[in-house]
C-alpha cells in the first residue's frame, strides 16, 4: 500500500483557487493508494475574524471539497483525507473528512484547538474513530493534537494501522520530529501533511512527514516548496506490537498506576 502527503499552501479566503489547486497537484501524483492534504486545504487558515470562517465554512453534505474529492477518488480508485472548514448548525469545527472511491465516508473533528482557533471553532464532540477501508484501518488527527500523547495510544488501542494528519503547523520542527516517536511508540503509520507559506503573522513550517512503526523518517518534504510525498506502507509492520520477543508494546501496559490520566472522581 502506498501513502502520502500533498503539501502546498493554500490562498486564505480563496475558495475557487484552492480546489483547482488541489484538484491539479492530485492529478499529479504517482501511484498511491492513500494521500493526505493539510489542514483548512480548501479555505486556508489565518482567518481574520470568525465571520471570515463562517463565510467560507461547508456543510460536509454540500461540500464542494468533499464532491471533487469524490470524483478524483472514484476516478482514481484512490483514498484522500483533507482537512476541512465545518460548519454545523451554528457551529464551525475544524474537521478533517476521509473520501473514498465509494464517496465521503466519515470525518473527525480537531479535539485540541491551537492559540485563536479557540476563538473560531467548537471543541470536538467525539473520540476519534477508526475507519477500516479495506486495505488498512486509520485513525485521523489534525495538527496541534500532536502534542497529547494519550490521544494517539488511544488510537492504538482502537486498533489503527495509520494515523492521517492534516495539519497547519507553525512551531519550528517541534511536531515533525514528534511524529516519528508517536509512530514508535505505537508501533503504526503516521502522515502529517502540513501546508506552507505565509498569512499574516504566522509563517507555516512545511516538512510533511511519513513516519513508520519503527520510528524510521520515510519521506520528509522541504520547509518552503510545494511537495509530494509517497511511501510503501507495510501492514504486517503496523501490527506487530512486539518491541522484544517478551515485550507487547500494548499489553504490557499497566493502566492500573494511570490514574492521574483521569479527571478527579
Amino acid at each position: 500500500m502506498n501513502i502520502g502527503y500533498v503539501q502546498f499552501a493554500p490562498v486564505l479566503g480563496d475558495l475557487e483557487a484552492n480546489l483547482s489547486k488541489i484538484e491539479r497537484l492530485l492529478a499529479a501524483v504517482p501511484a498511491a493508494d492513500l494521500l493526505v492534504l493539510p489542514e483548512l486545504c480548501s479555505t486556508g487558515y489565518g482567518f481574520t475574524a470568525a465571520a471570515q470562517a463562517r463565510d467560507l465554512s461547508e456543510e460536509i453534505s454540500r461540500s464542494r471539497l468533499v464532491k471533487l474529492l469524490e470524483r478524483i477518488c472514484a476516478n482514481g480508485n484512490i483514498h484522500v483525507v483533507a482537512g476541512i472548514d465545518e460548519r454545523d448548525g451554528n457551529r464551525l469545527y475544524n474537521t478533517s473528512v476521509l473520501v473514498g472511491p465509494k464517496g465521503h465516508i466519515g470525518k473527525y473533528r480537531k479535539l485540541h484547538l491551537f492559540m485563536n482557533e479557540k476563538d473560531i471553532f467548537t471543541p470536538g464532540d467525539a473520540e476519534p474513530p477508526i475507519f477500516d477501508i479495506g486495505i488498512c484501518k486509520l485513525g485521523m488527527l489534525i495538527c496541534f493534537d500532536w502534542i497529547f500523547p494519550e490521544i494517539w495510544r488511544v488510537l492504538a488501542l482502537k486498533g489503527a494501522d495509520l494515523i492521517c494528519h492534516p495539519s497547519n503547523l507553525v512551531l519550528p520542527g517541534f511536531c515533525q520530529r514528534a511524529i516519528p516517536v508517536h509512530a514508535l511508540v505505537n508501533r503504526f503509520y503516521v502522515v502529517t501533511a502540513n501546508r506552507i507559506g505565509t498569512e499574516g503573522d504566522l509563517t507555516f513550517t512545511g516538512m510533511s512527514t511519513i513516519a513508520d512503526p519503527k520510528g524510521n523518517v520515510l519521506a520528509q518534504a522541504s520547509s518552503d516548496r510545494e511537495e509530494i510525498g509517497i511511501a510503501e506502507m507495510d501492514l504486517a509492520l503496523a501490527r506487530d506490537k512486539m518491541m522484544t520477543p517478551r515485550n507487547h508494546v500494548l499489553n504490557d501496559r499497566r493502566p492500573e498506576f494511570y490514574s492521574r490520566l483521569l479527571p478527579s472522581q
